[in-house]
């Protein structure tokens, strides 16, 4: 069994109705910051096992789970005597699989025939009567949160249920940060490995343990002493353990790793540790659900290489669902797994060629995310290239590009793989490419955009005039059309000498120089305090 699709109501940042669906397998969420995808893994997580920021809902209960559109319009309408009903939060569930008939009718928010859960937290009717005497006098100026109850339902029937009886279980490893709960989370993971009768065992231990401190001599010497030494009106004080039903083992015990308590091993060790455990579930049936957060945090590249290993190899009957800002994270799982954020709106990539996802693959280095996550991205060839068409920015907008969402990125000859991307996800590219002398080369190769209409959002765009000359070096023609000599012809030779701080009496030499020290040159026209021309198919494309 694993999770077909979840439904978010009201929750943090989604006020409307936010819908996404889920494969088998590995799911790998992307958006930029403050889009939500911190959110879903909370959500799934919370409906699944009543745990949100490492306690129990019950501890957490409070205005901020709200979205704030919705406390403020309510609070709004208090205020202005357009009595509302207050907020509500609902978190659906659907599940893959009809194993669980307990669980299957129309009981959910789509009235559709499904199998799930809903975790609904709401205004409790009882407070009726109270609340109405509070809107009346005035006295609401937050949300009335010590009213609201929360509780579980199946898609069966009106009847509440538990998380107990939630078939599918999930872990949520939070790599980002150590919160209060580091050491319940390791122990949960450990506990979720442990048959029934293992559990009893350990247990059982457990318990022997605190009985054999309270009969420990030491212990009753020292009880003994604080109760001749403090007068508490003959009520007896002694030290004991904790023995209530509350104060299991999962909560009590220390994990250690290596002879180390492990909230004292790095956040990389935590991270990779808490993860293998995960994945290394026996009970597959009942917790094959994985939330990873941001799996990059605190690894080095080669350890977070071998983790991401250990997540495709170790992902068979589970389902994986990670949030990430790592483009080499994204392409090393797979982008057909790639599900991207935006607006509150989800775009998959599963419809990408093969070819160009087997590509980003094995090249995982290419920052992908940096096209998917712009508001506008310049795809250039060279590292020369970016920083050239990065002053040619600047001189336009007084401004760096990235401070306008505009990223420039350095492609190499992959111009084709981006674009699929690009135009998967609409999202506004310009290609800025040398003509090499042969315009009907490009427009062969990029016919498909440069289709009138067909994708609006892209472009390509290179100089149409093609250049000629009679340099030859080493016995190989001189290629005019590329960014180095078309600078040069918008510019002169008097004007790049004083750029590059030069003194060339040749267009020739001045050809020669920049073509064998293109980053060189690229660092100094784009340091230089003189004005540059650019070639109009770089300015008109930055305007």
């Amino acid at each position: 069994m694993t999770i077909k699709k979840i439904l978010i109501r009201n929750f943090k940042c989604f006020k409307d109705d936010f819908e996404l669906d889920f494969k088998n397998g590995l799911n790998i969420i992307v958006g930029d910051n403050e889009s939500g995808k911190s959110t879903i893994l909370q959500a799934i997580h919370l409906a699944l096992s009543g745990w949100i920021n490492g306690r129990h809902l019950y501890n957490e209960l409070s205005q901020y789970l709200f979205n704030y559109r919705s406390v403020e319009e309510y609070l709004n309408g208090i205020k202005n005597g357009t009595v509302t009903e207050p907020p509500n939060i609902l978190i659906e569930i659907y599940f893959d699989s009809d194993e669980s008939p307990l669980l299957k009718g129309n009981g959910n928010s789509k009235q559709v025939e499904a199998t799930g859960i809903a975790l609904k937290i709401e205004f409790d009717e009882k407070y009726q009567e109270e609340y109405e005497i509070l809107v009346k006098n005035g006295d609401i100026k937050s949300l009335p949160i010590e009213y609201y109850n929360f509780y579980w339902e199946s898609f069966a029937r009106d009847e509440h249920i538990t998380p107990r009886s939630i078939p599918l279980k999930s872990s949520l490893i939070d790599t980002s940060n150590t919160y209060r709960g580091y050491n319940a989370q390791i122990n949960r993971l450990v506990k979720d490995l442990l048959e029934t009768d293992e559990i009893v065992d350990i247990s059982q231990a457990h318990r022997s343990m605190k009985d054999h401190f309270a009969e420990d001599n030491s212990v009753k010497n020292i009880n003994k002493k604080i109760q001749e030494n403090i007068d508490l009106s003959n009520k007896e004080f002694e030290l004991a353990v904790e023995l209530s039903s509350k104060s299991a083992w999962s909560d009590s015990l220390i994990t250690h790793l290596d002879k180390i308590p492990f909230n004292h091993v790095g956040s990389g060790e935590q991270c990779i540790v808490k993860t293998k455990l995960a994945l290394s579930f026996g009970r597959s049936a009942e917790a094959n659900t994985i939330l990873i957060e941001e799996p990059e945090n605190h690894l080095s590249h080669s350890k977070l290489n071998w983790l991401l290993n250990d997540i495709k190899t170790g992902s068979s009957g589970k389902q994986i669902i990670i949030n990430t800002h790592s483009s080499f994270v994204a392409n090393k799982l797979g982008l057909d797994s790639l599900i991207l954020l935006n607006d509150l709106k989800t775009t998959k990539f599963e419809d990408l060629t093969t070819s160009t996802k087997q590509f980003f693959e094995k090249l995982s280095g290419y920052d992908t995310l940096r096209l998917i996550l712009c508001k506008k991205v310049i795809l250039v060839e060279g590292d020369s290239d970016e920083l050239i068409v990065q002053r040619a920015y600047m001189d336009e907008h007084d401004k760096l590009p990235i401070e306008e969402g505009v990223d420039i990125i350095s492609v190499g000859t992959s111009f084709l793989r981006f674009l699929e991307i690009a135009a998967k996800i609409n999202k506004p590219t310009v290609v800025i490419t040398d003509n090499d002398g042969d315009i009907e080369a490009i427009k062969s190769k990029y016919s498909d955009y440069l289709i009138e209409d067909k994708y609006p959002y892209i472009s390509i765009s290179y100089d149409s005039e093609i250049d000629t000359g009679d340099l030859v070096i080493s016995g190989v023609n001189f290629n005019y059309n590329t960014l180095e000599p078309k600078i040069v012809k918008a510019n002169g030779l008097e004007t790049m000498n004083k750029v590059l701080e030069t003194d060339y009496q040749g267009i020739d030499e001045m050809h020669k120089y920049m073509r064998n020290n293109k980053t060189e040159c690229a660092l100094k026209i784009f340091g230089s305090e003189h004005k540059i021309n650019f070639p109009e198919y770089i300015k008109s494309v930055i305007a």
